[in-house]
Order: C-alpha cells, then structure tokens, then sequence
C-alpha cells in the first residue's frame, strides 16, 4: 500500500501545483544565494580591500583582485552545496499547496482543510531543519564506530526525520497538533518504512530536490488511506 501511495505521487509530478512549488523554491532560493554574495561583495567594497598595503611593497591592487576573483569562485562552490538543501527547506514551505493539489484530484469529495498560518509552517520547518542537521552531524562524528553501516544508518535516521516531517505536514492539517501525534503515533513504524523510501532520493543529485514535493504527495495519500483505522 505505501508503494501504492508513492506511485500516486510520482503520477501526478507534473501537476502545474507541483511546479509551482518547485519553482518557487528554486527562484527563491537563487534570490536568497544572490543576495548573499551581494551583501558579500558590499563588505569587499567597505573594506577597500585594492588599498591593502603589503610589507614593504605599499598598496597592491593585487589584493583587491584576488579577493573579488576569490568570492566569486567561493561563492559558485558554495552554489553547489547550498543548492540542494536551501532549496528544499524553502521548498518545504509550501507544502500545503501540494497537499492541496493531491485532494483536488484524488479526494474531490473533501471540503476544503483549513490552511496552517505561514509562521506556523515556518516554525516547524526550521526545527526540522535544525534536528536533521543535528542528528546527522551527530552520526557524522561517529562515524568510525559504524563505518561498515554507513548506508543502513543514513537512511534509518533520515527516513524516521523524513516521515515524521512529511506525515506531520499531511495530517496538521485535517487532524490538528494532537490529532496528527496521535494517528503518527499509531504508525509509526510503516511511517519510519515509508520515510526511508523518501531518503532513497537524498543520495541521487537533482532528483533530491523533487523530494520535499515527493514527500508531501505521498504522505497524503498515506494519511488519508489511515485516518480513523484503528
């Protein structure tokens, strides 16, 4: 039944919703990153880093062409790594709209479920953020004690982080705080087998970036197939 729901999911990918999430996170997150290096390059400029006077030589506007060539090259590596995570807790910001877009389709016969405020969302995706970086930082270190397990730990931690956080986001909304712990709680263990399935993607460059959409679409769906089952 969970790959049932994930199929659904991964059908409706190309959703005009869907792309609309994802182009939000993506065209926000490049803002965010230009704006960055822009305030970067604004530091560069208060420190006049061209009249940097070398021992013995004076002033080098080596230096200063050094340092703008140097942020540049620092600021694209960065891109690389930032990318993908920045997009995704931006991305995870809008979940709602999937959540949407999946009973628009799927569960027409809902009224409409009330929409959670944007500083509540807000909230909870900056502390799964910071948990996920937390716990994995965590494994990071240990990591000599369980090298030999390194896959199985990855996904294990980041598939129950992933299915808490998606399950959450699915059922918040019809279910309400209590609600949501409640039925979470109930399954938590086909939550944790579902979550794991989500952290697959992770590991794959691009593909990793449809995964908060992935995620919520498929978290619907299982919250809806379980809701009210004892």
């Amino acid at each position: 039944m969970i790959f049932g729901d994930i199929a659904k999911a991964i059908a409706q990918l190309g959703d005009a919703r869907f792309r609309g999430v994802l182009g939000k996170g993506l065209g926000l997150t490049l803002l965010l990153l230009v704006g960055i290096y822009a305030g970067f390059v604004q530091l560069l400029t208060w420190l006049d880093p061209a009249s940097f006077d070398l021992p013995f030589l004076g002033p080098n506007a080596l230096v200063g062409g050094l340092l703008t060539w140097g942020s540049m090259a620092l600021m694209l590596v960065l891109s690389i790594f930032l990318m993908i995570p920045v997009a995704s807790v931006i991305t995870s910001l809008f979940l709602d709209d999937v959540a949407d877009a999946v009973e628009d389709k799927h569960y027409p016969h809902l009224p409409p479920a009330p929409r959670v405020t944007f500083g509540e969302v807000a909230r909870d995706t900056l502390n799964f953020l910071g948990v996920m970086i937390g716990v994995n930082l965590i494994a990071l270190v240990l990591l000599p004690f369980y090298w030999f397990a390194a896959p199985f730990v990855f996904y294990m931690i980041n598939g129950w982080l992933l299915g808490r956080e998606y399950f959450t986001v699915a059922a918040l909304r019809r279910e309400g705080r209590a609600g949501a712990n409640a039925l979470r709680a109930r399954h938590r263990m086909a939550i944790w087998f579902a979550g794991i399935l989500m952290a697959v993607p992770l590991t794959i460059p691009v593909l990793n970036l449809l995964v908060p959409i992935l995620g919520a679409a498929t978290f619907t769906h299982f919250y809806h197939r379980v809701a009210g089952r004892p």
